[in-house]
């Protein structure tokens, strides 16, 4: 078991929105007491489909977003009690990869300032040696050192993704928020970033919360996987094990939804009826419980939410996990 770098406890983020006159509205509870653990060198993915709070996450622990309550610690440092001049200084710690490598880039700066810009602000190089940094780490990411001059609109999709994983590997972090860096990719460019970042992980000792919705990645990627429901995780364990043999019924129906790239062999389709509930509203009892197609569903699942508990190798939140649907 690997030292633990990361360590995240009951993280809430609700977003208040109010009204030009009258009462505030009901907060959107994005993210309901998440608690999860990384290791050193560990790749945890987050998965869920799109409204789910994967994200909201991501941005929260790194302070993007202002967290309504909880824990992150980061090598034992309370990132969220940290004041604005201390958080400045202990960003370099942690860095995020985002999902659209065009938009996170500014259009009206080189790459090479875009790189250099956080070797300059934590004063991590003279200033005689930021151009060779830059130069390296162009290269470290499968670009030429000539890249530097150039402007984000040069380059293609997965060339401005490494592009932005070496502006994240310039401050040199222990803890990386890659939130779905493949998505906006083609397919070929998914498989030659993912590699990239296999390889910086085994030669940095990187720890990743890996967020997309594409299991196939998920599967290649992480060690262990989180499975997020309308703010709340609801399975989690070693990924082989979640993605092979799924124990909450949000999760095998998101896993029936992979295509499988073999045409004589087929996998039952779960469709989930209903619509995705307003996380402004949460349902009572168990979250998942008004699309749940378990036949044992009853009258508890109605009214008491499931904790989260080890049922196996796994961690699920229903009261039915013994239970195969």
């Amino acid at each position: 078991m690997s030292e633990t770098l990361v360590e995240v406890v009951d993280l809430v983020k609700h977003f208040v929105r109010r009204r030009f006159l009258g009462r505030p509205e009901p907060p959107v509870r994005a993210v309901e007491g998440v608690s999860f653990t990384i290791g050193r060198g560990e790749t945890v993915g987050l998965v869920g489909e799109s409204g789910c709070g994967k994200t909201t996450v991501g941005r929260t622990l790194l302070r993007l977003e202002e967290p309504t309550g909880g824990r992150f610690l980061l090598d034992g440092t309370d990132v969220f009690a940290l004041a604005p001049g201390p958080l400045r200084t202990f960003r370099r710690h942690m860095q995020i990869v985002f999902q659209d490598p065009y938009s996170s880039l500014n259009p009206r700066m080189t790459v090479g300032t875009a790189i250099a810009e956080g070797l300059r602000i934590h004063r991590l190089a003279a200033p005689t040696e930021v151009a060779d940094r830059v130069g390296q780490l162009l290269v470290e990411v499968g670009l030429d050192r000539q890249a530097a001059s150039h402007y984000p609109h040069e380059f293609s999709g997965g060339q401005r993704q490494r592009i932005g994983i070496a502006r994240a590997l310039a401050v040199s972090p222990a803890f990386l928020v890659c939130d779905e860096p493949v998505s906006a990719l083609d397919v070929s460019v998914q498989a030659q970033v993912v590699n990239l970042l296999a390889a910086l992980q085994q030669r940095h000792g990187l720890s990743y919360l890996f967020i997309a919705h594409d299991l196939a990645v998920v599967r290649l990627l992480s060690h262990r996987t989180l499975v997020m429901y309308l703010g709340r995780i609801v399975e989690s364990g070693p990924t082989e094990v979640v993605l092979s043999e799924p124990r909450h019924p949000y999760t095998q129906a998101l896993i029936s939804a992979v295509p499988v790239p073999d045409p004589a062999r087929q996998r039952r389709r779960i469709v989930l009826g209903g619509e995705l509930p307003s996380p402004s509203r949460p349902p009572s009892g168990c979250p998942f419980h008004p699309r749940c197609f378990h036949p044992l569903k009853d009258v508890r699942c109605r009214e008491e939410r499931p904790a989260l508990r080890p049922v196996g190798d796994h961690v699920v939140a229903c009261h039915h996990a013994e239970h195969a649907p």
